[in-house]
């Protein structure tokens, strides 16, 4: 199965520098881990989990289809609306 993940560096202080978080859009899954390398890992581990105790419910997990990712620039005074 073929499981789309975004890495995205963790910058709020949460967690020491080199942490990137791991997202699983399809899935609706988030880990972490350090370096790409690390978050790949958690990400690996946690989605052979999550899958794998679906099944032993029965549940069927769907598969994914194609993903895109883009950014947006939000203007800054749209930030200070709220």
């Amino acid at each position: 199965m073929n499981v789309p993940v975004l890495f995205e560096q963790i910058t709020d202080g949460s967690l020491p520098a080199g942490h990137f978080y791991a997202h699983m859009p399809s899935l609706g899954l988030t880990t972490h881990g350090f370096g790409v390398d690390g978050a790949r890992t958690a990400a690996l581990d946690l989605a052979s989990l999550w899958i794998g105790e679906k099944q032993a419910n029965g549940e069927r997990v769907a598969p994914t289809g194609e993903t895109l990712f883009s950014t947006l620039e939000v203007p800054e005074d749209a930030l200070q609306c709220a």
